[in-house]
């Protein structure tokens, strides 16, 4: 496919792969340098073994190394450990560690800072040499006598192991950082010395090769294939007739070219030791030692055996005809230039109209080998050399006499035949015949005489009839079985396209889709392995996932322990995962039910915008599900840097496995580390946070402090409004209490209403009301049940006071507790009724009970506790028994009481509703009368003069002012306007 040849060359972040393979033999580890105290996002194998620390309990710690710092740790050199990456700096320490069993160790340390495509420090960069054996040796008491001197020798032992000259006591001082990095230097200790420039960036990108390899599918390189192609089908069709017809090069012309083809084809073979090939896993191999090796392994002796300058050597007149003929023969070497023309054609063997054209290619360049070798056979048998004499009945004796070029003998001149018919006749005649042979038609104007001509003729027949059925007659069988897998992944990408499409998906989307569609096919060539494995029985199919998964298996300790059975249940659950750069894993948030290994590629772990980690082969993502009853939600995304294997196993299929072999499962739950917990959020701060909160708590540091003096104006208003709140909130709290205290006496002031509104009808005049309600509290006794207590109404209309009749039902509860009045506007009519709560004074609230009870002012009574039901609860207490008896002994209302006021209450409401519609209705019919006045008027007076008479404004005020109500603002307390 083209996809799978050209290779994968989408945009890849290869940064890890790049530090990995320059850092072999080198310990380093990665830290983040945007989070606080630089946590470790990936360390190496080299560094877990040399510090003791598994690689899940680096993770996260300072990049720092002060995990590793102990007692002889210099303080100095923390100081400059900590500057340096405070300052983003590139710089070496020696400095004293200790691993995790606390034996310290000196380390050779280099920090370069790695940037990305902003030129931001993004990563650090830290490698690790051990130095011990050229330090002082380490005074503690472990190091003291003879064990001082064993620690000694086996520093000179190790030192001799790894270094090619021995050292002496003498040599273990301290030395500087270039003679430290002298005995054994890797080449990523050799990029940090010659500065950051060269460093890898941390940033996605395509490939890169270096600048004397040329890439395969670059435009050049494709171009110049097609050119080879060409020439390699000239040559597979010029050398077999140069060697059939004994065609001399005399003519300079084709020399030349055929030296230019020589020419081009050595060009070639230089280039191909710069050209970029695909390796078996599809990735693109740019490194010129694996490319040379590649190519001398493979094509290099064929094309030089088929370079060889032939045609030269065979130019020259006085070379002898044995090893001319020799060396004409050489030149069938060149067919092995085919095998070029089987790697360029290999792109394009899916395509239908391709293969058909290169299976007719391929029929007519067979016709042309077999003329060649029929004239060749026909040449050599038309003389008899036992008589020299021409044999009449051979081809080319016919040929000569119906062309009328027969043969002639020279008896006088070379005594050889001469004459006979044309070169370009005799090819085309045994072209003629080759290919009627091959279709299998054979007209008989031609035919084989000699016994060599009919051994060849049975020969060409049985393979023209195999060419013929193959090419012509099974062509569909050939699609259909050979390229069924080409065809259904043509036919996904045709669906894929024709989605990406129909939902208008992104560009940049639908690209990686794509990419990911191509180097999933890569990988597996086509093969469905579920539709596989369905088709072997259990225990082959368990032995083919165990095979599947054994990178998982052999490179984890906590697969060590489990069964041969064990292992084939865990197998038979795995399933393999490909995913493209930039692809998600896990997204934050999303529930993590799967256990996810690291078989090839890398990843990085993002929180917060933030990565907190980088995996790469060999690492454990997920959440530990032996250990949690929960399904965890994940705090961080987790996605693909390259084009990552993944071995992942669900949740439920795991915990199956572990319930059922229960000593595995301890096992596991004790050597399994996860280098990446996604349950479990990583807490830090910000660099950039951090300085922002130092910045601003200096800039609020340096702000100039504003002091007013305290007669200020500005202050002095300030007071005074505070003040003025503080009265404000204690006026509503007193009130609040007071109201809580039911002190507040509801007095009804009524004015006389006139005879017309006490029967019911409406009034003749205007008037206006206002209705003071204040809520009384204090009673001396409770009256009789039907009797309800005196309520006074003040009404402006009349200054004169009214006792109401007793009411009922409905109006008692009114009289109770009366709700404020809404004031409605109706046009320019506004009927206000203000209601306001008056609080009376000791004094009133005396005179009021004498008038009522006959006591005293001295009788004040206060609230208690009552035992009625709510409606009729006192409120008041007796200070002094004795002083003021109750006259009427005090009771709660009976229910059957309650409930029959309730009744009337319903009925009299009923009652008002009805009324209050008639007077609705009756109010409507009024203003209807009044528009229908209004309209009348307009078309009696159509014109109005533009000035008016006082006379006439006051008739037409009087239109506008019919039963129009006046203001209560408008009427004094007498009643006056």
């Amino acid at each position: 496919m083209p996809g799978g040849k050209r290779g994968l060359v989408a945009p890849q972040n290869t940064f890890l792969e790049n530090i990995v393979r320059r850092s072999s033999e080198t310990s380093f580890l990665l830290g983040n340098a945007q989070i606080v105290e630089w946590p470790v996002v990936y360390s190496n194998d080299g560094f877990c073994k040399l510090s003791g620390f598994h690689r899940a309990e680096v993770m996260q710690k300072s990049s720092t190394c002060s995990f590793m710092y102990g007692e002889l740790t210099d303080k100095k050199t923390r100081d400059k450990v900590r500057e340096t990456f405070d300052n983003y700096e590139s710089n070496c320490f020696e400095v004293l560690l200790y691993r995790k069993n606390r034996a310290p160790v000196w380390f050779y340390m280099q920090v370069a800072p790695i940037r990305n495509e902003n030129d931001k420090v993004v990563l650090f960069l830290c490698t690790f040499k051990d130095i011990t054996v050229f330090k002082q040796p380490i005074e503690d008491e472990s190091t003291s006598g003879w064990s001082k001197f064993a620690r000694l020798t086996r520093a000179l032992t190790h030192n001799n192991r790894n270094t090619s000259h021995h050292t002496t006591p003498q040599q273990l001082t301290p030395m500087s950082s270039h003679e430290v990095s002298q005995p054994k230097q890797s080449r990523l200790a050799e990029v940090l010395q010659l500065g950051s420039d060269i460093l890898p960036q941390y940033k996605q990108e395509a490939p890169k090769t270096p600048p004397h390899i040329i890439l395969h599918y670059c435009t050049f390189k494709t171009t110049w294939d097609w050119v080879i192609l060409v020439l390699t089908f000239y040559t597979a069709i010029m050398v077999p007739y140069n060697v059939s017809f004994k065609t001399k090069q005399n003519n300079i012309v084709w020399l030349v070219l055929d030296s230019v083809v020589d020419v081009i084809f050595l060009v070639d073979i230089v280039l191909n030791f710069h050209t970029t090939f695909v390796g078996p896993g599809g990735e693109v191999i740019s490194d010129p030692k694996l490319i040379r090796m590649n190519y001398l392994k493979t094509w290099f002796v064929i094309d030089l055996l088929s370079c060889l300058p032939y045609d030269i050597i065979n130019a020259f007149e006085n070379v002898d005809e044995g090893i001319s003929s020799l060396f004409s023969s050489l030149k069938v070497v060149r067919l092995l230039r085919l095998g070029r023309v089987a790697r360029k054609l290999d792109h394009y063997l899916e395509y239908g109209a391709a293969v058909l054209v290169l299976l007719v290619c391929v029929f007519g360049l067979v016709a042309h080998w077999l003329a060649c070798i029929w004239y060749s056979i026909g040449d050599y048998e038309v003389i008899d050399e036992v008589t020299n004499t021409i044999k009449t009945d051979s081809w080319l004796y016919q040929l000569a006499i119906n062309l009328g070029s027969p043969y002639c003998y020279n008896a006088s001149g070379s005594g050889q035949w001469e004459g006979g018919p044309g070169k370009d006749s005799l090819y085309i005649t045994s072209l003629y015949f080759t290919m009627t042979s091959l279709t299998t038609i054979g007209f008989g104007n031609i035919a084989p005489t000699t016994d060599g001509e009919k051994i060849f003729s049975v020969a060409m027949m049985m393979v023209g009839s195999l060419l013929y059925a193959t090419i012509f007659g099974n062509v569909t069988t050939i699609f259909q079985q050979m390229y069924a897998n080409t065809n259904r992944y043509h036919e996904m990408l045709n669906n894929v396209r024709d989605f990406l499409k129909l939902y208008q998906v992104p560009n940049g989307l639908s690209e990686r889709v794509m990419d990911y569609i191509v180097s999933t096919w890569s990988m597996s060539k086509g093969i469905d392995t579920e539709k596989v494995l369905s088709i072997c029985p259990k225990d082959m199919r368990a032995d083919i996932c165990v095979h599947l998964n054994r990178k998982v298996f052999n490179e984890h300790p906590a697969f060590r322990l489990a069964s041969d059975g064990c292992l084939r249940s865990l197998a038979g659950e795995f399933q393999t995962i490909h995913c493209a750069p930039g692809d998600l894993i896990f997204h934050a948030g999303e529930s993590v039910d799967t256990l996810c290994f690291v078989v090839s590629g890398s990843l990085e772990v993002i929180q917060d915008d933030e990565v907190i980690a980088i995996l790469g082969k060999g690492d454990v993502f997920g959440d530990v599900f032996w250990k949690e009853t929960t399904l965890a939600h994940a705090c961080a995304n987790v996605r693909a840097l390259t084009y990552c294997d993944l071995h992942v196993i669900k949740r439920e299929a795991l915990l199956k496995v572990l319930e059922f072999y229960t000593a595995f499962a301890n096992s596991f739950s004790r050597n399994l580390i996860l280098t990446c917990n996604l349950r479990k959020r990583v807490i830090f701060r910000k660099i950039s946070d951090v300085k922002k909160e130092e910045e601003e708590r200096q800039r609020q540091k340096n702000e100039v402090q504003l002091t007013i003096p305290q007669d200020h104006p500005v202050r002095k208003l300030f007071q005074k409004f505070k003040q003025q709140k503080e009265l404000q909130r204690n006026q509503g709290a007193s009130s609040q209490l007071d109201l809580e205290k039911n002190q507040l006496q509801v007095e009804h002031h009524l004015h006389p209403i006139p005879h017309r509104l006490q029967n019911g009808a409406p009034p003749t005049g205007c008037s206006s009301s206002v209705l003071t309600v204040s809520q009384v509290t204090p009673m001396q006794s409770s009256p009789a049940m039907g009797e309800p207590p005196p309520v006074r109404l003040k009404v402006s209309s009349s200054p004169a006071l009214v006792k109401p009749p007793a009411a009922r039902g409905w109006g008692r509860l009114k009289n109770v507790a009366a709700p404020p009045p809404v004031v409605r506007k109706e046009g320019l009519n506004n009927v206000a009724k203000a209601v306001s709560v008056e609080m009376l004074s000791q004094q009133g609230r005396g005179q009021e009970a004498g008038l009522r009870g006959g006591e005293g002012e001295d009788n004040r009574l206060h609230k208690t506790d009552s035992c009625d039901s709510g409606i009729t609860k006192s409120e008041l207490r007796i200070d002094r028994a004795g002083e003021a008896p109750l006259p009427h002994p005090f009771g709660p209302i009976p229910e059957q009481a309650l409930q029959a006021a309730l009744q009337e209450t319903r009925l009299e409401l009923r009652g008002d509703l009805q009324t209050l519609g008639g007077r609705l209705g009756a109010l409507e019919k009024q203003v209807a009368q009044i528009f229908k006045l209004l309209t009348s008027t307009e078309k009696r007076r159509p014109s109005l003069p533009l000035a008016a008479t006082p006379k006439t404004k006051t008739k037409r005020q009087d239109i506008f002012t019919v039963s129009r109500p006046v203001s209560p603002d408008l009427v004094d307390d007498d009643g006056h306007i």
